[in-house]
């Protein structure tokens, strides 16, 4: 089944998003910003490029990563392209990936500035920006005389003579100390690089060295930005995988961040029942999770996990399994994202699991309410026509829906003219055959309504075994008692649907009632003239003469009669 919007409910947060189908084959890949804009325009009625209408229609599902940044997005973009190849990307697919910093293992190490980092080498990155690492290349070439050539050279070579390189192949003594301070640089400890930059700076604008000032501000942003943390990738990110628990009532989200090779290459996502333990729920999962896969070199748990588990997931991978909770660090990064992921793929499921939109209107309409739930909602209106035909009618939704098997008419059957006492009658009369109570008893009116019904249901002993409301339509007010009024937003409406439907079915069985009984009255025939104006009119001119007699500039004047239903009664008389 295509993918529609109503099931991509993705979050506002900067992430990648994949298009898969149900075979879990991804077709495409793509980054934002912010996920949910973005998706909302691939539904868009004109779509600005040819393919997206078939990649909707071939999609069964939307997946999202949530990044901490825009930049690790790219990065994550541009990993999940190159490992999927997905059918819709045409960029991006030639293998071509982002620059790295590397050391090299030699007794001398060379710096290298490379896409494909050489083996057993000490690697950071990917840069998104590549611009700026390429210019702290440069500067740690100048500050610190790394070499880069590819060979040592005994009578040295070029960029020693010009004081790119220290020249460890003419004199090596204090070249390692170089390098361990670069290794600090890389790692994020800039700190003492920085504030020297700094302080030239400063020194060059009190010189009004303005263009020496910008140079050196240029390069402090180049630094900040290459040293910077990037989430999706660390060189600690070796055949890792981080679980992320979210937990909302007895639902819960577990999500298994998959990393290696210095990158996060994916995540995968299961609903759990959750028991109200958390170190039980993530037990129970990994012990079914790696069951029937092997478990990776370092696991990261939200949770310390039991002795037991520990010696089995050695078994299972047949050497030992590290299993940390991390506080700080790369690790601890990473345990952040997939906690922050399962938060997101929580709020997904819960979605899904609360079904269609009309159910989420019923969800909505608990929440305003403070209700734990709104999935059984019985409404009740009247209708009459000058103390005639005085009939009642009760609706009833099930889950947002309405239930029309349960709709029920009645019949007044006492001497009560006034919609208070028709509708006491109604509503005892209704509970009296109850056998399951429902969420909310939702009347039409107001206060005095509201009040006179909540006595009734104490007369009978029937008091506090459900929730009773009234909603007038003026600024559609809900009134309950101990509560304050409350005017309905988009998030009960629900409600509001429930007395329309009840005002409808109510008219329509008074109308019924009324076109058995009448002898030909051309009143009842004139197209939009309900139960309710008809009686306003006949109370205007007091009786059928007075309208007979009345012109239309007259008819005008009865509150709710406009010139063409004045136009219509006037004819219909003559």
């Amino acid at each position: 089944m295509p993918v529609d919007l109503s099931s991509a409910d993705l979050p506002k947060e900067a992430g990648v998003y994949l298009f898969k189908t149900k075979e879990g084959r991804v077709l495409y890949v793509g980054k934002a910003t912010r996920l949910n804009e973005r998706i909302r325009s691939y539904f868009a009625s004109n779509p600005d490029r040819q393919m997206i209408p078939e990649l909707v229609a071939k999609a069964d599902d939307i997946e999202c990563i949530v990044t901490q940044t825009p930049q690790a997005a790219l990065i994550l973009e541009r990993q999940l392209i190159r490992e999927h190849m997905p059918r819709y990307n045409s960029m991006l697919k030639d293998g071509k990936s982002f620059p790295y910093l590397v050391l090299t293992n030699h007794e001398f190490p060379r710096i290298m500035y490379t896409r494909y980092p050489p083996k057993n080498s000490e690697q950071w990155g990917p840069f998104p920006n590549a611009g700026a690492a390429k210019q702290v290349m440069q500067l740690l070439r100048r500050q610190f005389g790394i070499r880069d050539c590819k060979e040592l050279l005994p009578q040295g070579c070029l960029s020693m003579h010009i004081g790119l390189c220290a020249g460890p192949c003419v004199s090596p003594e204090g070249y390692n100390e170089n390098v361990k301070n670069v290794r600090q640089i890389l790692n994020g400890n800039a700190a003492t690089l920085t504030d020297e930059l700094v302080a030239s700076m400063e020194k060059a604008s009190a010189r009004e060295a303005f263009e020496e000032a910008a140079r050196y501000r240029d390069t402090i942003r180049a630094v900040r930005a290459t040293t910077s943390q990037h989430v999706v990738s660390s060189k600690v990110y070796r055949d890792c995988d981080a679980i992320g628990l979210a937990t909302q009532g007895e639902l819960a989200a577990v999500v298994v961040l998959h990393a290696d090779e210095g990158m996060v290459q994916g995540q995968e996502a299961w609903p759990v029942v959750y028991g109200g333990d958390i170190g039980e729920t993530i037990s129970m999962f990994i012990s079914e999770h790696y069951a029937h896969r092997r478990p990776p070199r370092l696991l990261l748990s939200p949770v310390p996990i039991f002795d037991g588990l520990q010696s089995w997931l050695n078994q299972r991978r047949g050497s030992t399994v590290e299993v940390r909770t991390p506080q700080r660090g790369d690790l601890e990064n990473l345990a952040t994202l997939a906690r922050q992921n399962a938060e997101i793929q929580l709020q997904r499921m819960a979605t899904k699991t609360s079904g269609s939109l009309e159910q989420r209107a019923a969800d909505d309409g608990a929440a305003v309410l403070g209700l734990d739930q709104l999935n059984h909602l019985v409404c009740f209106d009247m209708a009459q026509l000058l103390g005639s035909e005085r009939v009642g009618a009760s609706v009833v939704m099930r889950n947002g829906r309405p239930a029309k098997d349960e709709y029920r008419k009645y019949v007044v059957k006492g001497d009560a003219i006034d919609d208070l006492r028709m509708m006491k009658e109604v509503v005892v009369r209704w509970a009296k055959r109850q056998e399951e109570w429902p969420d909310l008893l939702l009347i039409d009116g107001g206060e005095t309504h509201l009040s006179t019904i909540t006595k009734a249901l104490e007369e009978h002993g029937w008091a506090g075994r459900f929730p009773v409301a009234a909603l007038a339509k003026r600024e559609e007010t809900v009134y309950r008692d101990d509560h304050e009024p409350l005017i309905l937003d988009r998030q009960g409406r629900v409600m509001v649907h429930a007395r329309d439907e009840a005002h409808r079915f109510v008219n329509t069985f008074h109308r019924k009632r009324r076109s058995r009984n009448r002898l030909a009255d051309p009143l009842e025939a004139v197209e939009g003239l309900g139960a309710k104006k008809l009686q306003t009119l006949l109370r205007h001119f007091g009786g059928r003469k007075g309208i007979e007699h009345a012109a239309v500039s007259e008819l005008l004047t009865v509150p709710g009669i406009g010139p063409s239903l004045a136009q219509r009664i006037y004819d219909s008389m003559h």
